[in-house]
């Protein structure tokens, strides 16, 4: 098996990893969970899941040496899907904790939620479309999706917002700007709607089901 001919996804200890990469197995695919950053250097595409706070990730992705591959995959062009906290780090930084740096490969900040609603938004809400995308291919307009965050991102720049969510503030919940995508809610926990999203992600990917290798292969 060559280069770039496989699915990542990146292990730096996510709380929903398994889910993510049961997901995407369900869809017939067999991916690489990897922490090895030749690995992730070397894949077809990559997902980013995440959970918890931006300083817990990022320290975690910089003790494993992912932080240079990572950005480099993305400034390639091959498709990355960050998911949630995968989605925040993308961004300049976070304002959790004061203010932790993130990857800054969207410009924007990361922000909490307002006050006067329920923190961490946590169940089922509608995701508005307001942008077509293959990613989207075959999803209701207004779906809804499964959510645990306590942040959102502010995107710097509207025109990557793909998808907007209401929660105290319209924030955006799908983000999309050229081959990446983030969602801030969770596709894994969303069912078959989330399957759907999942398997637009790969199909996009134009990698074909067999792509699988395993870490340190």
């Amino acid at each position: 098996m060559g280069r770039s001919d496989f699915i990542a996804i990146v292990d730096y200890g996510a709380g929903n990893l398994r889910s993510v990469t049961k997901a995407v197995a369900r869809l017939g695919y067999a991916p690489a969970v990897t922490a090895d950053p030749g690995e992730v250097a070397a894949a077809g595409a990559l997902i980013l899941p995440g959970v918890g706070a931006a300083a817990d990730t990022m320290a975690n992705l910089r003790q494993r040496g992912l932080v240079g591959p990572i950005v480099e995959f993305i400034g390639s062009g091959r498709p990355f899907l960050g998911v949630c906290m995968g989605l925040q780090a993308l961004l300049t930084g976070s304002q959790e904790g004061g203010w932790e740096p993130c990857l800054d490969i969207v410009p924007g900040v990361v922000k909490r939620l307002p006050a006067g609603r329920k923190v961490p938004h946590m169940g089922w809400n509608q995701v508005r479309q307001v942008q077509a995308h293959p990613v989207l291919r075959g999803i209701p307009e207004g779906a809804d999706f499964y959510f645990v965050h306590s942040y959102y991102t502010e995107p710097q720049d509207p025109a990557v917002i793909a998808g907007r969510t209401e929660y105290g503030v319209d924030f955006c919940s799908l983000l999309i700007r050229g081959n990446v995508i983030g969602t801030q809610f969770h596709p894994e926990k969303s069912g078959e709607v989330g399957l759907l999203l999942y398997e637009n992600f790969l199909r996009w990917s134009a990698l074909p089901k067999t792509a699988a290798r395993s870490a340190g292969a």
